[in-house]
């Protein structure tokens, strides 16, 4: 492969090869040539094909771009990139919006132009971003000047930050300006299979962001694995979700995973539970990614969405309690897609299509992947015995210079900090975060178990379970509540609560000490933040 990079920032700070994991190309749609560009594949191989009249991207307000429009405005964002603001292949360039089409317009030209995408999730704030840039020695960024403020102070607080143009502003902004002064061609770089493309960071559930950079080839290993073989979407299919484009879930099933069977989606920037059911409906989306916790929520309005062209529900950030799967399957009749995926290896790699669907279980191996369950020396376990999780596939960890990859990454396989079980049937049964492991007076106890029992009260609307220290236990089970609306909380409830879970699961598990609150504290995509539950006194 020859690459492509100017700037070898990205390349020189990979991981040794002793630490990256082996990487499996079995299946014939992964042998991938020396030479590909994600954007070529994805956009200019679609338009040339004769897609280009076809819808490709919409949102609020009657905007709709097809194919051949998303590819004009992609072209000339490349030339303002390179000719304008001098961007070279390798530069890391930020990208910073909602989920809107300007927003994937600027992903594709990043991509055409061979530099790094960094984009951001919307409410990071200054000193957050700052820290991205610095780590990521981001020289340029494309930003939504509605979200303009925080990246100013940001690159006050990061010099090599000097290059920002804006768009979306309230009149004709800078960027489009510039865009209407470039021609809508465009020579796109022969970027190399394993150059960089992606800076992705984690999104912080440990409080401590890392950066995870992906290739070309795996945003296309990405496209051929888990939309290909479990979701089986078809052209006239209408993307919509809520997940940020900044998150991999999101890029994944909201720009990448449509445009690569020549469907449509539909972005929406505030994509809030009742938002989104309305936003279905007006854009008659029939295929969904989102968050379990949202999953819970639109079930109210279940009636409606069964009068929708809604068909396929794919979930996936957090562990979907089987009382979420069984709620949304009695409110609109759909089936939930259930899976796991992880940042570091860019989307879903467990799951099980509608009819291989099982309560409680996540699935099997995506096609392209392997996974196992192991003891702490690397040893697999028998069936039913709970394990660290280990993967292995076609994309996989690679954190930019990171002391942590070492931790991640063992013996060619990917620790992704789960602890899950296998049962006779291959199916994979998710149990807790390796570190959100209970252990209270000997007995091990998944927090996502008992958060799963407490979800089937009628009273509770969320719950998050956390281990707390305990002199004569260890541990006990620490459960904070949300309650559904008009209902009070009291000692009461209080051990109503704790005498449900006891006819649940083993009485052993129950939460001897419940805490009422108002809401869970969630990082943007969605994702419980138990260490932050656990400072609670």
């Amino acid at each position: 492969m020859t690459s492509a990079h100017v700037d070898t920032f990205a390349r020189d700070n990979l991981p040794p090869a002793d630490q990256q994991p082996e990487y499996l190309f079995d299946l014939p749609e992964l042998r991938f040539p020396a030479q590909i560009n994600c954007a070529v594949e994805l956009l200019d191989r679609r338009v040339a094909a004769g897609d280009g009249d076809r819808l490709c991207l919409q949102a609020p307000g009657g905007l709709r771009w097809t194919y051949r429009d998303v590819l004009d405005r992609a072209n000339r964002l490349a030339n303002v990139l390179v000719r304008e603001m001098g961007v070279v292949p390798g530069n890391r360039v930020l990208l910073r919006a909602p989920n809107n089409p300007m927003l994937a317009a600027c992903w594709f030209a990043v991509m055409k132009a061979g530099a790094v995408a960094v984009a951001t999730m919307p409410l990071l704030r200054a000193k957050e971003l700052a820290t991205i840039v610095g780590k990521g020695r981001v020289t340029h960024a494309l930003c939504d000047a509605r979200l303009a403020d925080d990246l100013r102070l940001a690159a006050v607080q990061a010099p090599e930050l000097t290059r920002i143009r804006y768009f979306n502003g309230p009149a004709a902004s800078d960027l489009e300006q510039a865009m209407a002064g470039q021609p809508a061609e465009f020579r796109n770089v022969d970027t190399a299979a394993d150059d960089p493309c992606i800076f992705a960071f984690t999104s912080g559930t440990t409080g401590v962001p890392k950066a995870t950079v992906h290739f070309h080839r795996d945003v296309m290993a990405a496209c051929a694995c888990f939309p290909r073989h479990i979701l089986r979407a078809a052209p006239d299919d209408v993307f919509i979700g809520s997940p940020p484009l900044a998150f991999t879930f999101g890029l994944g099933g909201l720009l990448l995973f449509p445009l690569s069977i020549g469907a449509s989606t539909a972005l929406v920037e505030r994509p809030a539970p009742d938002a989104l059911v309305d936003a279905i409906k007006a854009f008659g989306g029939t295929v969904l990614f989102t968050s379990p916790t949202a999953y819970r929520a639109m079930a109210a309005r279940g009636a409606e969405l069964r009068a929708t062209k809604l068909r396929k529900c794919v979930a996936a950030g957090e562990v979907l309690p089987a009382a979420t799967r069984k709620l949304w399957k009695e409110a609109t009749g759909i089936e939930i897609i259930d899976g796991i995926g992880a940042t570091e290896l860019m989307h879903i790699f467990i799951s099980a299509d509608e009819a291989h669907a099982r309560p409680g279980a996540t699935g099997r191996p995506v096609p392209g992947y392997v996974a196992r369950v192991v003891d702490d020396d690397g040893r697999p376990v028998p069936p039913g015995t709970v394990g660290r999780l280990a993967v292995k596939g076609p994309t996989g960890c690679r954190y930019l210079a990171d002391e942590r990859q070492k931790n991640y990454v063992k013996d060619g396989w990917n620790y992704t900090g789960d602890a899950y079980l296998v049962d006779e049937e291959g199916y994979f049964h998710f149990q807790s975060r390796t570190d959100d492991m209970i252990v209270s007076a000997g007995y091990n106890i998944g927090a996502p178990e008992v958060e799963d029992a407490l979800l089937l009260h009628p009273n509770v609307a969320e719950c998050g379970v956390v281990g707390a220290p305990d002199e004569e236990r260890g541990m006990i089970v620490k459960a904070f509540v949300v309650l559904r609306q008009g209902i009070e909380p009291g000692p009461a409830l209080v051990s109503e609560l704790q005498d449900f879970v006891k006819d649940t699961i083993a009485p052993y598990k129950y939460p001897r000490t419940i805490v009422f609150i108002d809401a869970l504290p969630r990082t943007e995509t969605g994702k419980l933040q138990r260490f932050k539950l656990r400072a609670v006194p």
